[in-house]
């Protein structure tokens, strides 16, 4: 097994395991202590989890911060607790006088930028400690909304009272929330049944790989397949400029040090390259100096 490793596993959370379990299971699988999750999938939801090794832990938080995509699958008539499949019921309804068109009318209300309120039984944490963990044993516990983006939220199918969606949003949405409110909204109660991540950033379910297929790459001793399965850690900021320095701008940065850059851009982040095309760090724009200042290197 590749020693030292370095770059963003694609990968395939299958239902059942938590995020925490799947980085767990990579460390063992790949003998590496730095391992560590862009952004969080519920156990009970699969699909696009990325996975950061070796440095890159370091990029995980741009990760994080990048665009996802869904397929949801929303039951209406009955709402739980928890908003998903596994909570207790706590309410039914009707929802025999419920069209495609007063669906789809009521997704409109969803999409844009607005505030959410996250479910009770979250990751959040409130005194320190995860909401759901407090919700369980009865806490009296209450989540502010928080500022969320829902770009785009698309009927695949409606079979009552089973409606499947193809949503876009930001980071932070909780689409179990989305299901609940939807429920609210035309009166007869919803919970999310199903969901799967179908792009996270960059990364799509298509290009995704499993914990079996990983495994096997490793058992049987094929290096070259393992390094195959690592993106680059800079494919983590391709929103972001690039900039290509020379040797002497090059020793700077690794360094440390703010540099100039001739050509201008409005970017207050930007990805630094030296002229062989190497990745070296991620610079910020130093607006009263007028210079780049390396924010994380990485060599």
């Amino acid at each position: 097994m590749i020693q030292y490793m370095d770059g963003i596993l694609n990968f395939n959370k299958a239902t059942g395991m938590t995020s925490h379990d799947v980085v767990a299971s990579i460390r063992r699988l790949l003998k590496q202590k730095r391992v560590g999750h862009a952004s969080t999938l519920d156990p009970a939801a699969s699909g696009v989890l990325p996975i950061c090794v070796g440095q890159g832990t370091r990029v995980a938080e741009y990760l994080s911060d990048s665009g996802k995509t869904y397929r949801a699958e929303i039951v209406f008539g009955v709402e739980t607790d928890t908003y998903d499949s596994e909570g207790v019921v706590v309410r039914t309804g009707s929802v025999a006088g419920i069209t495609l068109a007063q669906i789809e009318q009521a997704l409109e209300r969803f999409t844009g930028q607005q505030m959410q309120l996250p479910p009770r039984y979250s990751a959040i944490k409130l005194q320190g400690k995860p909401a759901y963990k407090l919700a369980r044993i009865g806490e009296d516990i209450s989540l502010a909304p928080r500022p969320i983006t829902i770009y785009r939220l698309e009927v695949i199918d409606w079979l009552p009272p089973r409606l499947t969606l193809s949503i876009e949003c930001s980071k932070g949405t909780y689409i179990r929330s989305l299901a609940h409110d939807a429920g609210e909204h035309l009166g007869c109660g919803a919970h999310l049944a199903a969901l799967v991540r179908t792009r996270s950033g960059p990364f799509s379910l298509a290009e995704s790989i499993t914990l079996e297929q990983l495994a096997d790459a490793v058992a049987a001793g094929n290096d070259q397949q393992v390094a195959g399965f690592l993106y680059p850690l800079d494919i983590a900021l391709q929103s972001y400029p690039a900039l290509r320095l020379d040797d002497a701008s090059v020793e700077r940065v690794l360094h440390g040090n703010a540099f100039r850059y001739d050509e201008h851009t409005r970017a207050n982040l930007a990805r630094v390259y030296d002229t062989d095309g190497h990745f070296l760090a991620i610079a910020a724009w130093d607006e009263q100096r007028s210079l780049w200042q390396p924010k994380k290197v990485l060599l």
